[in-house]
């Protein structure tokens, strides 16, 4: 068996985490977290780093199967004395007991063309769908990373879990702790959606409803009642890499499954798509996608990577405030300000790709990894959008989605209500529609914003993420 790495390590302060340890049994956050609250903390994994060298050949349906040696917690698993059959036992089993709550379980989830949006954008236009994968979206895959260290850690049943969410990410953790016979706690805005509220009653979860209080901090005060909530001994069981970066591990299963897709279309599209676009609340679904995709580039099953977008709304853009301030850094210290100010985002993306460059862009984010407020901090008012679900109030997992904006020349798109609006017409029709609510399609309201600013080809081939289902 291969020698692989376990250690998780803290991308801010560079603190490491043994998850074998036996005095550690809950490797979610970074120790220093607390101590230095100005510095950027993720636990990370990196498979290649940690000793991968092959890319999986498993042909199962199951992307937790068919990916399980990229996976951080099927080495933890063998670790801990069990095999392969023993990990593939066990992701049978969870799935199982998946499908039985949610009426299906894991399944490698499909690339198809967009005929409409190819139609009305004027470029070769597909869409990688999770809206029927387990409770309607792609967050089961991040909590299933984190189901499977809790199993194989054999942390007790009995210890709550914890979520801040009002939508697809909540349901998801419901979904999964009543498979798993384990107590959740949901803590949820005021005026949350009344259908999902109503379903996670019926998944057993408990509820607690969180104003804004005066009192609080700045930012989401269901993040403020959560932490309350893991400082009392309940579990993050959450898809935001600084609160617990193992659901980054299970997320990438998501470019996983994009590259080997990518890689057997062939020559009907290229295996590698001009741009890709993914919508971002939190971030974490950026993060693992492209974590997963950079997977298949350094083992040899992607020739290169595409142009990265992350797209957010109007509503609520703090991750496109954050890439303003880092690339304004960067070209400063170049003596190019000049272009931040006059020549448009294509142009700063261009030239922060130069490799003259890379010196200027290593500094900008040595800096914001540890001066974090300077660059991410809440947006200022209570954000209001058509796509609800990434209205989040920070973007938490954001210094991974600026660097694969900056190292693919791409950049983060604001998209307006009338592109969100249009990007969820076009994913919900034609032949093949997506059963898609405005979170789910938002991705694609970023390739509407570029085709609308004239700055897409005719010739060019993108990418973008469907992921959340229309809740009725």
């Amino acid at each position: 068996m291969a020698t692989i790495s376990l250690i998780l390590r803290c991308a801010g302060c560079a603190a490491t985490v043994d998850p074998v340890d036996p005095m550690n049994r809950a490797p979610y956050r970074c120790p220093n977290a607390d101590r230095a609250r100005n510095v950027d903390h993720v636990l990370a994994w990196d498979a290649i780093a940690a000793g991968v060298a092959q890319w999986p050949t498993d042909a199962s349906t199951n992307p937790f199967i068919r990916y399980r040696t990229l996976q951080h917690n099927y080495w933890l698993g063998r670790a801990l004395g069990g095999t392969d059959a023993d990990h593939v036992s066990l992701v049978e089993r969870l799935d199982k007991a998946i499908a039985e709550v949610s009426g299906t379980g894991f399944r490698v989830t499909p690339l198809v063309p967009s005929a409409a949006a190819s139609e009305a954008l004027g470029v070769d236009v597909w869409t990688k769908r999770d809206t029927h994968s387990v409770a309607g979206s792609q967050k089961a895959r991040h909590l299933m990373g984190i189901l499977l260290h809790l199993e194989l850690r054999r942390v007790a049943k009995s210890t709550p879990l914890a979520i801040a969410s009002c939508g697809n990410a909540a349901l998801a953790a419901a979904t999964m702790a009543k498979a798993a016979h384990r107590p959740i706690h949901v803590h949820v805005p005021t005026g949350a959606n009344p259908v999902v509220i109503e379903k996670l009653r019926a998944l057993s979860a408990k509820l607690t409803e969180c104003p804004r209080l005066p009192t609080d901090p700045p930012g989401d005060p269901c993040i403020h009642r959560f932490h309350e909530a893991v400082k009392r001994g309940e579990l993050p069981f959450c898809v935001q890499g600084p609160e617990n970066g193992l659901t980054i591990d299970g997320g990438a299963t998501m470019g996983h499954e994009l590259a080997d897709q990518l890689a057997m279309l062939g020559g009907m599209i290229g295996d590698v798509p001009d741009r890709l676009f993914v919508q971002v609340g939190g971030g974490a679904l950026g993060t693992a996608t492209m974590r997963g995709l950079r997977d298949a580039f350094s083992l040899g099953v992607l020739s290169a990577l595409p142009k990265f977008h992350a797209v957010q709304s109007e509503g609520a853009a703090p991750l496109e405030r954050a890439w303003r301030k880092l690339t304004s850094r960067a070209l400063d210290s170049l003596g190019q300000s000049e272009i931040a100010n006059n020549d448009g985002d294509a142009a700063i993306a261009a030239a922060l790709t130069d490799a003259s460059a890379h010196g200027a862009v290593d500094e900008a984010f040595a800096h914001a990894l540890t001066h974090r407020s300077t660059y991410m901090w809440p947006w200022e008012d209570e954000p209001v959008s058509v796509a609800t679900g990434i209205l989040d109030d920070e973007t938490y997992d954001w210094v991974t989605l600026l660097r694969a904006m900056i190292s693919t020349g791409g950049w983060p798109i604001v998209a307006t209500e009338s592109a969100l609006e249009r990007a969820n017409e076009l994913a919900c029709s034609g032949e093949d529609p997506a059963d898609a609510d405005e979170t789910g399609s938002a991705s694609l309201a970023g390739a509407v914003m570029l085709q609308r600013q004239g700055l897409l080809a005719s010739d060019e081939r993108i990418i973008s993420l469907i992921t959340g289902i229309r809740r009725r």
